[in-house]
């Protein structure tokens, strides 16, 4: 079996007006589409490693042939970085985390409004093209980090609940270079009960 691209679970301009319908359409049919291709071109020798799901593929990274790594890290990253960057995107659904995330998330920042703007200068601070995440580690505490590239947060042993894309590629077409412009929209998309269902499933 190969990987293959998800669809989305909205329309393309269900995101409206904060991510624009074309950047919605390059970002999913030709960005994303392309890391699953080459995804599975570079596995093409290895038939067996495209029977895990790409989370699992990333989970094991530190295994892989030396060969393969490369671009397991920035195609499977980027297939399942994407892939999570869909899910906890909505027009609908909670803006606010409740529950025993929103404890965690209060224990971590001390209130909803400190970890946005912890977040936010995370993702502003990152130099050049990356993701800032929010995790769930090993012992079950939340953590906030950016990675570079594609890297994937499973590669560290960490599982990603919430990640943002700053590419310029998700922005450019509305927002040009003006990362902040990008972000403050963003959180108007964040859907809180995908990623309440993604922590409850891992705690």
């Amino acid at each position: 079996m190969a990987y293959t691209l998800p669809a989305l679970p909205y329309e393309y301009s269900a995101l409206e007006p904060h991510i624009d319908t074309k950047t919605m359409e390059l970002h999913h049919d030709k960005h994303h589409a392309t890391y699953v291709q080459k995804l599975n071109d570079a596995l093409v020798n290895n038939p067996d490693l495209t029977e895990m799901p790409v989370t699992e593929l990333l989970k094991s990274f530190a295994n892989l042939p030396e060969a393969l790594k490369t671009a397991v890290k920035n195609h499977g990253g980027g297939h399942a970085n994407h892939t999570l960057f869909w899910e906890i995107m909505t027009p609908d659904g909670s803006k606010t985390p409740t529950g025993k995330l929103a404890e965690e998330i209060n224990k971590m920042c001390t209130d909803y409004a400190t970890f946005m703007s912890h977040f936010t200068e995370k993702s502003l601070g990152l130099f050049g093209s990356g993701w800032t995440w929010l995790v769930v580690k090993a012992d079950k505490s939340l953590e906030i980090i950016t990675l570079p590239n594609q890297d994937s947060p499973y590669m560290l042993g960490y599982t990603p609940i919430m990640g943002v894309d700053v590419w310029e590629h998700a922005y450019y077409l509305k927002y040009q270079n003006v990362r902040a412009e990008y972000l403050k929209a963003w959180w108007n998309l964040v859907n809180w009960d995908v990623i309440a269902e993604k922590f409850a499933a891992i705690s």
